[in-house]
């Protein structure tokens, strides 16, 4: 499903909430995809995005928001508005 997508921030906001949510790993899915996640991004030339302005509290509940109601609408306001937070700050 993500390797089909043209959009780079499609791909990455995919991977973002999918691999979190298979829970590969027993620890630290959310960090890995994260710096995934950033990897693609770098690699085609986009800021990587920290998501540190954003409180833990409301990661997690846009994340279980997509888990548990496949509500996808609070997690993408996160990505959008983290990433126009990296691109200002940091370029």
């Amino acid at each position: 499903m993500v390797n089909s997508r043209e959009n780079v921030f499609e791909k990455v906001f995919l991977l973002l909430v999918l691999l979190s949510y298979i829970h590969a790993l027993a620890d630290g899915n959310k960090r890995m995809v994260r710096i995934i996640s950033n990897a693609i991004l770098i690699n085609n030339k986009y800021c990587p995005i920290s998501f540190r302005t954003i409180n833990s509290l409301e990661y997690k509940k846009g994340m279980l928001l997509f888990y548990e109601q496949n509500n996808i609408n609070a997690f993408k306001k996160i990505f959008i508005n983290q990433f126009e937070f990296a691109v200002n700050t940091y370029f």
